[in-house]
């Protein structure tokens, strides 16, 4: 399969399994800015743990989304303890919400990143997927130096890394699918409470068709930012990955129909030698999905680059060692 609106639609329906009964779950809600609480669903590998991951979801997905259950499953069987997080409003913890959630957002997982190293000295990882990806980024920029101290390496799969060019690269004809649902679920989550979070009336948002208009009438007025235009430039992951002193790997389809690949060509990702790119030529939008054993190609690609960093066998732009099956 080659097409990329089918791989994209195939790799989100696709069925993951995670085993529960084997690596049971365990739930917490964890305190961060504000007195908001995000849900952490966290699972341990039978064994000593190698190593700890983070998992962040994507645009209105949540702890589980497909994606983020089979690499959970992988990363347990090899050994590493998972936590998916849930950002606000998202998912189990939508309950607990009291405010919005952006793609710059990093204070909730700095919170938890931070919880978790106090806790245990296991190597952590970060793994985002589409706007989890610029969260994960982003924060690794932020940190700078600093982020050597406590966390291992990032990674970023389907990342809107420059989120302006993103999002009107959504507005293209061929994209009208996933600009509506992006959209309809945007408005139908914040709908029940916006007189709380907003005070743009009802009939405002229903006139909203796209996700740009969503974000200039709600998530920048939100967050401070102002317009949407000001948002995008300020957020945006590529402006801080000149700053990443830690290990970088970014999974990034050229065929993906939601971000244009010119962005990864841009020298904020070319030159830091810290960043590694994989770019296969198909894959769609988080659609990574293989006839063969591994199915799950970019799951597999992921974990690999992690147990070739953890081992310090090198970072950026080399041979990828494979794990047993």
């Amino acid at each position: 399969m080659r097409n990329p609106h089918l791989l994209t639609i195939f790799g989100n329906y696709a069925r993951r399994r995670l085993d529960e009964r084997s690596f049971p779950v365990r739930r917490r809600l964890v305190a961060t800015d504000g007195g908001v609480q995000i849900l952490l669903e966290t699972q341990h590998p039978q064994g000593e743990p190698k190593g700890q991951l983070i998992l962040v979801h994507g645009l209105e997905g949540s702890s589980s989304a497909g994606y983020m259950r089979s690499l959970a499953q992988l990363a347990l069987e090899h050994g590493y303890v998972v936590h998916r997080k849930n950002m606000r409003g998202c998912g189990p913890s939508a309950e607990q919400w009291t405010t919005l959630y952006h793609a710059g957002l990093t204070s909730d997982l700095r919170k938890i990143a931070h919880m978790l190293r106090e806790e245990n000295t296991l190597p952590l990882f970060l793994v985002g997927f589409s706007l989890g990806g610029n969260v994960v980024l982003k924060l690794a920029g932020e940190l700078g130096e600093s982020a050597c101290n406590w966390i291992a390496g990032v990674a970023g799969l389907s990342t809107p890394i420059d989120l302006a060019a993103c999002v009107k690269a959504l507005e293209r004809r061929g994209n009208w699918l996933y600009q509506r649902r992006f959209t309809r679920r945007l408005k139908s989550r914040v709908l029940p409470r916006l007189p709380e979070l907003s005070k743009v009336s009802r009939q405002a948002l229903a006139k909203c068709r796209t996700v740009y208009e969503f974000d200039d009438l709600i998530t920048a007025q939100a967050f401070g930012f102002g317009s949407a235009e000001r948002y995008y430039a300020t957020q945006s992951s590529i402006r801080f990955l000149p700053a990443i002193r830690i290990p970088v790997l970014l999974i990034q389809a050229q065929d993906d129909p939601m971000i244009p690949f010119e962005i990864f060509r841009r020298p904020e990702v070319a030159q830091n030698p810290q960043i590694e790119l994989v770019a296969p030529a198909h894959g769609g939008h988080l659609g990574f999905i293989a006839r063969k054993f591994p199915r799950f190609w970019a799951d597999r690609v992921v974990l690999e680059w992690i147990e070739r960093v953890r081992c310090g066998a090198g970072t950026a732009r080399s041979a990828l060692q494979p794990l047993a099956p």
